[in-house]
């Protein structure tokens, strides 16, 4: 099979009223965790990667992966998503590449650090979406930023999205999918405490989701940070702080409430992280990287797949036939 638009993966999602988690990948073994875990709970995928993780992985190992994968695992509807493209020029080298849905993130400038102004992200996401359309490549835009830092990229601070803002904002740029901020933060370190209402605004996306039925909704930075992978880490000689992520009944409230893409990197790290602390701390006189990356590996296949029937994803893997990106070109013009 092969890799699908991420837009047929996400009408699909509402059609059947889910959400699915989109896992960021750097390397062979998170790849093969995350389409371990999709077949073992029969659900479409959703594998992205960042500016920093095609740096480290190199573009031509990252698509070749990729299509090994979709050869691999025939069953398992796949997009790989570009995360937060910082310009016009990342997004379209990722299209060209044979990625099959990108991020325009034009809440921040090039710099990935700068606050862009509302016009700027419309312009730029704008352009993106006409040159990813053109070759059936999905597009998602953010509006707002998010606290925390992911590979470096971040203001620091967070704008909550204005709905107003929203609606204008697809309606002049056509994207696929909106990331709203709603008060989640990348990293590992989001709250100081149990979240509530005062620390995530969940009513903006219901607001936002009455406004915009037919748009898509992404939650950035939705990591739950579990405390049973911080004290496997610590357990082991790390030095994980305590600290909350984004509880996953609130990530269920939003995909009640149209939200069909849910970011998750944090989980998937502290999962890998733990797991190979513990193989060498019991048997350090380990030495070979495939004895510590096969449990790792495990780890994080056993946490994405908890996330997937968490999202509701879980058995939706053969409820339609993957279109070919010819066929998505076809459809959006």
């Amino acid at each position: 099979m092969a890799m699908v638009a991420l837009r047929q993966l996400l009408d699909e999602a509402a059609a059947g009223a889910y959400g699915v988690g989109a896992f960021n990948v750097n390397n062979l073994e998170q790849i093969q965790a995350i389409m371990e875990a999709a077949t073992e709970t029969e659900s479409p995928a959703i594998v992205q990667a960042s500016r920093g993780a095609r740096a480290y992985t190199n573009d031509v190992f990252l698509i070749a992966m990729m299509r090994a994968a979709a050869e691999l695992y025939p069953g398992i509807p796949v997009a790989l998503h570009q995360d937060h493209g910082n310009s016009p020029e990342t997004c379209m080298s990722a299209i060209d590449l044979g990625f099959t849905s990108v991020m325009m993130d034009g809440s921040l400038l090039a710099d990935g650090k700068t606050p862009g102004e509302f016009e700027y992200n419309v312009r730029v996401t704008r352009e993106v979406v006409e040159y990813a359309h053109a070759r059936g490549v999905s597009v998602e835009g953010e509006l707002g930023t998010l606290g925390g830092l992911e590979d470096g990229v971040g203001s620091g601070e967070i704008h909550l999205t204005d709905p107003d803002q929203a609606v204008e904002f697809v309606e002049r740029t056509g994207v696929d999918a909106l990331a709203v901020a709603i008060g989640t933060s990348h990293g590992a370190y989001k709250f100081t405490r149990p979240p509530d209402s005062e620390v995530l605004a969940m009513d903006l996306i219901e607001e936002i989701h009455e406004r915009l039925p037919e748009v898509h909704l992404v939650m950035h930075g939705s990591s739950s940070v579990p405390a049973h992978l911080i004290d496997e880490i610590n357990r082991y000689g790390g030095e994980i702080k305590q600290t909350w992520g984004v509880p996953v009944e609130e990530i269920q409230q939003g995909i009640r409430h149209g939200v069909r893409k849910v970011n998750v990197d944090t989980d998937s790290r502290l999962a890998m992280t733990g797991a190979v602390r513990r193989v060498l701390s019991d048997s350090p006189e380990e030495f070979d990287p495939r004895s510590y990356l096969t449990e790792a590996r495990k780890a994080m296949q056993e946490t994405v797949a908890e996330r997937m029937r968490q999202f509701g994803q879980a058995g939706h893997a053969g409820d339609y036939e993957p279109k070919p990106l010819d066929e998505m070109r076809a459809v959006y013009a």
